[in-house]
């Protein structure tokens, strides 16, 4: 399946077995308002295709973006349409909205039409899905094709089923339910950002309970998943199978596994949407294909309330908010990079609108979800300079900050950490979200996790792929845990830490 900005999940559940000049109606399991409702009809139909229509009706909050899909079959194909970009993959029909009609308040509906050949009979469709939401579902909890009934299988377990922690901001420290402090220390798990938009899967490499269980080993308590947003939301440029609902539920089967094996799962938006050319671009592409600069408003906000809805019942989820900013390289001053790092909007050197890290906790906070967040600050989250000045506001109090670094990095010797992270971690806690070295060797990070023991700080290494050391680089060389000559650095640091 496949989807675009916002964050729902939503299926139809009426059959009807020919193509005719027939509506489908938004059908609920009860009196409950469907998050969305999809009317779905065939106005017209000739031996050799027919025309048909939607009609989208917005029950939640008001959307800046919409996109549906919907599975035709039978050998139908849309070939032209109106009031939408229609396109189609295999059996997949996506109609995102176009420039002038992407405003969806709550209670607004939307109407677009199609064209269609096809080579038989066909059947009508019976599941839409509105930006990841099933529609003409309703949301009671004892609705079994619910997507938050908490019995959903492909639903996160409900917290206790393992031993990971609940963990909360009290001042500069980590704590846990009982007031205990708490240090995030562990590994990246890397393939959910890439795999996915280059049409290979949705992970790199194995994610079953022994692979899991074989991070557990190295006595880690954290795992942080890089996601890409284009695929958890299924824009069409996404292969169906590996975006949209299996996406999401297969990045809400590895929580769930993580969480089994009382480690602490970090979700992170790694690839985001945005066309960068400028100084120090990844890549040209306008979709998320590489690191952008900053995130961007149309989809990320999307993204963060459709993963902050998910798992907003599962508080030992921690939300990382962007993996690498970069905003200092397109800008022409340092204070432009943290208004624009801050507050988003029209930004200096970036093409796109940009969203800042404020529209982001806004949009998590928004659903209601209290789970920890974390913000990472400019220069590829290695430069914290001035994240205390220009930090987001969290009603829920909430936030820390989070930091990169690299041998090869600027901020990469301990004079820096003096004068730039030592002032941040006094009033806020810090977390390394990624932390390693190109050399094959572990002297380096060895150097960054004494700095960060000393302190009571946290630290996670980059990452648990079987690459190769000097280009990934690469805790591991085999997923049942054998580490390279750097991984093995942190694995025999942690096992002394917390065996």
């Amino acid at each position: 399946m496949r989807h675009p900005p916002p964050s729902v999940v939503l299926a139809v559940t009426a059959a009807v077995a020919l193509l005719g000049s027939v509506t489908v109606p938004a059908v609920t399991a009860s009196a409950a308002v469907p998050a969305c409702t999809v009317e779905y009809s065939v106005t017209s139909q000739w031996d050799t295709g027919f025309q048909g229509a939607v009609r989208i009706t917005n029950n939640t909050a008001a959307l800046s973006g919409w996109n549906l899909t919907f599975d035709l079959a039978g050998g139908q194909k849309v070939s032209q349409g109106w009031n939408a970009k229609w396109s189609q993959s295999g059996t997949t029909v996506t109609a995102a909205n176009e420039s002038y009609n992407g405003q969806l308040g709550s209670g607004a509906s939307v109407s677009a039409g199609f064209i269609a050949s096809r080579s038989g009979g066909g059947t009508v469709p019976t599941t839409f899905t509105l930006n990841g939401t099933l529609c003409n579902t309703d949301s009671d909890p004892t609705d079994p094709t619910d997507p938050t009934d908490p019995t959903d299988p492909t639903d996160p377990p409900a917290p206790g089923d393992g031993t990971a922690p609940v963990l909360r901001v009290l001042g500069n420290k980590l704590v846990d339910s009982a007031g205990r402090t708490r240090r995030m220390l562990g590994v990246n798990r890397s393939g959910g950002e890439f795999m996915c938009v280059q049409g290979r899967g949705i992970w790199d490499g194995p994610v079953d309970d022994a692979s899991v269980k074989a991070i557990a080993d190295w006595k880690a308590n954290t795992v942080r998943i890089p996601l890409n947003e284009e695929c958890w939301l299924g824009l069409s440029n996404i292969p169906a199978q590996y975006a949209g609902a299996n996406y999401v539920n297969a990045v809400k089967d590895l929580v769930a596994k993580v969480r089994a094996h009382g480690l602490t799962p970090m979700l992170e938006l790694h690839w985001t949407y945005g066309q960068y050319t400028g100084n120090s671009s990844g890549c040209s592409d306008v979709h998320a294909s590489c690191q952008k600069p900053m995130p961007d408003m149309q989809y990320t906000p999307s993204f963060w309330t459709s993963v902050a809805n998910t798992f907003k019942g599962d508080p030992t989820v921690v939300f990382d908010l962007f993996n690498e900013p970069y905003p200092d390289r397109a800008t022409a001053t340092t204070t432009q990079a943290w208004q624009c790092w801050r507050d988003g909007g029209t930004c200096p050197g970036i093409g796109y609108q940009v969203a800042g890290m404020q529209d982001l906790v806004d949009a998590i906070r928004g659903t209601g979800a209290k789970n920890l967040i974390l913000a990472g600050g400019l220069a590829y989250s290695n430069d914290l300079s001035q994240w205390l000045t220009y930090r987001p506001t969290d009603p829920a109090g909430n936030l820390a900050a989070a930091w990169h670094v690299y041998n090869f990095n600027t901020c990469s010797n301990e004079s820096c950490w003096n004068s730039t992270l030592a002032p941040v971690a006094a009033q806020v806690p810090l977390v390394a979200g990624e932390i390693g070295e190109n050399t094959c060797s572990h002297g380096f990070v060895d150097q960054v996790m004494k700095w960060f023991d000393d302190r009571g700080l946290s630290y996670l290494g980059w990452t648990w792929n079987t690459w190769n050391c000097a280009t990934g680089p690469s805790l591991i060389s085999s997923y049942d845990g054998t580490p390279t000559a750097y991984g093995i650095g942190l694995r025999d640091h942690l096992r002394a830490l917390n065996g």
